[in-house]
C-alpha cells in the first residue's frame, strides 16, 4: 500500500474487508469511485450510513426492518400456525422469492459451528423457543445443508419435541455445502413441497 496516497490506500483497505473482495478487486473498485462523479462517491456513502442508521432488527422474527415489528411479522394474511426457521436475512428473501411459503419466519442470524465457537448461546435459539405456543402447528426448519445447517435442525428439533410441536426440514433437492440464498426459486419450492419430519 506504500505506492498509493494514504486515503485512496485507506478506501482500499476498507473496501477489501467486503466478503468476497480482494485487494485486487478493492483496487479497482477504488479506482472507479475516484474516477466517477462527486455525487455518485456521496451517493453510496448516504446509502451506507442510511441503512446502518435506519435498518434494526425485528422483535418478533428477527429479520432485517426499517418497522418494528417488520411488514412480514404485521402482515394479518400471512398464516400464524407455521413458522420457518431461516440463518440469514438473505435466506428470507430467498424463500419469499419462491412464492409458496406463507406463513412467519424466524431468523437465526447464523447456525450452530464449534469450530468457530459458536454455540445454541450464539444465535437466535431462545427467541423462537419464546414464539412457540398451542397456535403454533409446525416449524419448518430451512437452514442450510451443510453440516452446521444440519447440527442446528437437529439441535432445535430436540428442543421442539417435547412441546408437541411438528418439526420438518426442507426435502433433498438441495445441494449438500450449499446456501440457501444461491439457490433458484423452483428448486427451493420443491424442496418446500418435500419437507419431511425430523
Amino acid at each position: 500500500m506504500r505506492y498509493y496516497a494514504k486515503p485512496l490506500a485507506n478506501l482500499i483497505g476498507e473496501l477489501s474487508k467486503l466478503p468476497g473482495i480482494g485487494t485486487r478487486t478493492a483496487q479497482r473498485l477504488a479506482f472507479h469511485l475516484l474516477e466517477g462523479d462527486y455525487s455518485d462517491a456521496k451517493a453510496l456513502a448516504d446509502a451506507i450510513i442510511d441503512a446502518k442508521e435506519k435498518i434494526t432488527y425485528c422483535s418478533i422474527c428477527s429479520n432485517l426492518t426499517e418497522t418494528d415489528p417488520c411488514y412480514l411479522c404485521t402482515d394479518l394474511t400471512r398464516e400464524k400456525n407455521t413458522i420457518c426457521v431461516v440463518e440469514s436475512p438473505r435466506d428470507v428473501i430467498a424463500m419469499e422469492k419462491t412464492g409458496e411459503f406463507k406463513g412467519q419466519y424466524h431468523v437465526l442470524h447464523g447456525a450452530i459451528s464449534p469450530m468457530d465457537g459458536i454455540g445454541p448461546d450464539d444465535i437466535r435459539i431462545k427467541e423462537l423457543l419464546s414464539r412457540v405456543n398451542d397456535q403454533i402447528l409446525e416449524v419448518i426448519i430451512a437452514t442450510d445443508p451443510n453440516v452446521e445447517g444440519e447440527a442446528t435442525a437437529m439441535y432445535i428439533s430436540r428442543l421442539l419435541k417435547p412441546l408437541g410441536v411438528k418439526c420438518t426440514r426442507l426435502a433433498a433437492g438441495l445441494p449438500v455445502g450449499g446456501d440457501l440464498e444461491y439457490t433458484d426459486e423452483v428448486t427451493l419450492s420443491k424442496a418446500l413441497e418435500g419437507r419431511r419430519e425430523i
